[in-house]
């Protein structure tokens, strides 16, 4: 038998956890997760709705869309009520208001329920900010990655320019300690370094570097496992 394990990918915004876990669990054949794009999702729902910021008009909000996940050639597909999103949610007024949307108690209970649901066979390879510490924190693999504010934003730059978002540098490194600052202080399921996570730096390494450091590791689990089974 060949163990399926669950790796969790936590950390701030810009830190590789999306592009590092798409990799990572196209190499393992894993089912990757970004549970960012999620949130994000609600929050396109709700700019589109027109209503005011109020936590009881977005838990109205999610009790009446769907939120579809789907393994495209080269990214995950976003589906909101069978509409794809997966560029839409990248924009900057998106960014904007994920934070405190996603602070909201209903919102996160619902998106986590949905994030256990996905993964609870293991086999797969999940981001976000909770994932080690909440959503699955008895994951087999656990990783944190973390890297300085400026190389963060130099990330996100890149990032925007492909979809043809222009932003400045000033503005978007603006966005990420803010973002840090209220992720990191939330009192629900705030951004946090599980006891048991693997914390990796990766402001002076490379996609590749990183990759093979967690492949690494989760290998050797799943080597593990397969002894103890076998």
């Amino acid at each position: 038998m060949n163990q399926k394990i669950i790796i969790a990918i936590d950390g701030p915004a810009g830190s590789g956890k999306s592009t590092t876990a798409r990799i990572v669990a196209k190499r393992l054949n894993y089912i990757y997760i970004d549970t960012g794009a999620m949130y994000r999702a609600v929050t396109l729902a709700w700019l589109k709705s027109g209503l005011e910021l109020d936590e009881q008009n977005v838990n109205n909000i999610v009790d009446n869309i769907t939120i579809n996940l789907i393994q495209g050639e080269q990214q995950q597909i976003v589906l909101l009520n069978n509409e794809d999103i997966t560029q839409e949610i990248r924009k900057p007024e998106i960014t904007k208001f994920v934070s405190p949307i996603s602070a909201m108690g209903y919102i996160r209970k619902k998106m986590v329920a949905q994030q256990r649901e996905m993964g609870k066979f293991g086999g797969v390879v999940m981001d976000g900010r909770d994932i080690g510490t909440v959503v699955f924190p008895k994951a087999e693999l656990k990783i944190f990655l973390i890297a300085n504010a400026e190389e963060r934003a130099k990330r996100r730059l890149k990032e925007l320019s492909l979809v043809g978002i222009n932003q400045s540098f000033d503005e978007i490194l603006q966005s990420i300690v803010q973002r840090d600052q209220y992720d990191s202080s939330r009192d629900i399921s705030p951004l946090s370094k599980a006891d048991d996570a693997i914390e990796l730096d990766t402001t002076n390494i490379t996609i590749d570097e990183q990759c093979n450091f967690i492949i690494d590791r989760a290998l050797k689990i799943i080597e593990r496992f397969n002894k103890f089974c076998g």
